[in-house]
Formats: C-alpha cells, sequence, structure tokens
C-alpha cells in the first residue's frame, strides 16, 4: 500500500521521466554521488548505484555529498521496508552526514510517515504539475501515468537554489518554518513529562 492506494506492480524498475533527472543533475550541479534505489534501466548514472533488487540500499551507507532516491512506492514484505524507511533514511543522511537529499516520492501529506520526515525535517517541497508522472518502466516511456500525485523533497540548506530549479515543474513550498515548530513541539512535551 502506498498512500492509501494499491501498488499494482512489484517491479523495481520504475525509472526517473528524463526532465528531472536532468533538473536534479543541475541542481547537484551535475554530480549525483548516490542513487540508493537504482535498476539496471535507471538514467540517472550516479557515481555510486545500489541496484534493486540485488542491493538493499536501506543497509548500505549514504554518506555522500548529494544523493538522489526515487525510491519503491510499496511495501516490501520480504525486508519489512516501506516508504516510510527510504524517507527516514532521506533525513538520516541530512543530519548525520550533511548530505543534500532530493527525493521523489508520491504526495500523502496525510500519513505518519510525511508528517515525521517531510514536515519539520525537509527544507521544502515540490508539488510537481504532472498530475501523472509517467516513469520509466524497464527504461522506455510507456505512456502509462503514476496512480497518483507526486513530489519532490528537498532536505538541505540551499532553498532559493532548489526553488529556482523546481518552480518550473510545480508548486514550491518552503517548510523550514516548520523546524521550529516541531522543536518548540518537543520542548512542550518534554516540559509536560518533567512536571
Amino acid at each position: 500500500m502506498s498512500a492509501g492506494r494499491t501498488v499494482n506492480s512489484k517491479s523495481h524498475s520504475w525509472g526517473t521521466p528524463k526532465k528531472y533527472v536532468d533538473a536534479v543533475r543541475r541542481f547537484f550541479e551535475g554530480t549525483i554521488s548516490l542513487d540508493p534505489c537504482s535498476n539496471e534501466y535507471s538514467i540517472v548514472n550516479a557515481e555510486t548505484e545500489y541496484m534493486l533488487p540485488f542491493n538493499d540500499g536501506l543497509k548500505e551507507s549514504w554518506n555522500y555529498p548529494t544523493i538522489y532516491v526515487n525510491p519503491p512506492y510499496g511495501s516490501d514484505r520480504e525486508r519489512g521496508t516501506s516508504i516510510k524507511t527510504w524517507l527516514a533514511k532521506c533525513v538520516l543522511a541530512n543530519e548525520k552526514f550533511d548530505s543534500e537529499v532530493l527525493a521523489l516520492v508520491p504526495v500523502a501529506a496525510n500519513t505518519g510517515h510525511w508528517k515525521q520526515s517531510v514536515f519539520g525535517k525537509a527544507t521544502a517541497v515540490c508539488f510537481l504539475y504532472d498530475t501523472r508522472l509517467k516513469f520509466l518502466e524497464n527504461g522506455h516511456d510507456i505512456g502509462k501515468g503514476a496512480p497518483m500525485a507526486c513530489s519532490m523533497v528537498y532536505w538541505g540548506k540551499n532553498y532559493e537554489k532548489f526553488y529556482d530549479e523546481f518552480i518550473k515543474y510545480g508548486a514550491v513550498v518552503n517548510l523550514t518554518h516548520l523546524h521550529n515548530e516541531a522543536i518548540g513541539k518537543e520542548r512542550f512535551a518534554m516540559k509536560l513529562k518533567l512536571g
């Protein structure tokens, strides 16, 4: 399940459309250091790629300066992972290694994984204008659109650069003001616990 929808394919070979790969590459000034959920048909061509389903990118190091993530949108029962696991790893890479991270994910603002890993953690989100984003299937544009709206989420330090690059693809929202709000809520909860 993903954002309340059934994922119809078990394929790990859904690729990012070229226009978004190009935008990510421009944003990262030409170099995508890591693609932790690549596949044999990927056009991302990161310096380091963990190939699904053979390598579990969640178990490998994400200590890279620039990371692009187009994670599997459904649950992987065999590994016990889901999109929330991938989003949490994006947050961890940004916080632990100061990595600049971009992730192409379904819009699921009402879910726990967005509340935990996007709101209060990410710098910005671009709600993509493509209402049915056409992923590459096994490296080919088959013209079939995704069954859900998608977004590009950004964890990093350069909101202005993200805005400038992604505003042409969708509505860009700055989330940094939510960071202080999240910290305030944590402190308030701690005070309540301490009495």
